[in-house]
């Protein structure tokens, strides 16, 4: 078998430029790229929340790349500054309108464009969800998710087997290396996936499933 060749701080820094270059939602010009020992750090400023977390996403993707740190500011151009009023009333007309979200058990404070949300919601997707829906909103320049998750009282076992049943049919292939442990809600997840895209569908499933209130995932890429 031949060995696999560590890659080099220079060449992963060429490959997440290149990702960033490939992401239509990000201006690769305004973000700089600083890789230390393996470790990529993203700086620069941008004129969105949703363009921080793009780049973020697409740095991840990059084989081989295990930590990202994001310190990309966002700094809003005159054209999207809104009003806190005007972006509350946007934020609760979003998750009004999202199927995902009960936006009725959901509330939101915004400060300078920092929103923060609180709340109560039955799984981790509905929290990720209410999140997701509104980091595109212009004026937005920071979203805290203090949302807490609640379900119903599942046994652990239950939950372990519904776990592996949405991974059988969301991730199976990535998943058969990984271990999965459940307690009072809580699952952690470890071992190595082939890519950051097979992590992220592993996850998914889980943060789908009723019965999970905590997702601790240590999953490391394979090299």
């Amino acid at each position: 078998m031949t060995p696999i060749t560590k890659q080099t701080d220079t060449e992963i820094q060429k490959k997440v430029l290149d990702e960033l270059r490939w992401d239509t939602r990000v201006n690769e010009t305004a973000i700089g790229v600083v890789v230390d020992r393996g470790v990529v750090t993203l700086l620069g400023t941008v004129d969105s929340w949703v363009e921080r977390v793009a780049a973020q996403e697409a740095a991840h993707r990059v084989s081989g790349l295990h930590d990202v740190a994001n310190d990309i500011q966002v700094k809003l151009p005159g054209s999207l500054e809104r009003s806190d009023a005007d972006i509350a009333r946007a934020i609760r007309s979003t998750l009004e309108w999202d199927v995902l979200v009960p936006h009725e058990r959901v509330t939101t404070s915004v400060s300078q464009g920092v929103v923060t949300l609180e709340g109560q919601v039955d799984t981790l997707s509905q929290r990720d969800d209410a999140a997701r829906s509104i980091r595109n909103l212009a004026g937005v320049v920071e979203v805290r998710n203090l949302i807490v998750v609640e379900p119903v009282a599942i046994a652990s076992h239950t939950v372990r087997d519904a776990i592996d049943q949405a991974l059988a049919r969301h991730a199976a292939r990535a998943a058969s290396h990984v271990q999965i442990t459940v307690s009072e809600g809580k699952v952690t997840l470890t071992g190595a996936v082939p890519s950051w895209v097979e992590r992220d569908a592993i996850e998914g499933a889980v943060r789908g499933t009723p019965g999970v209130r905590r997702l601790e995932s240590q999953l490391r890429l394979q090299v």
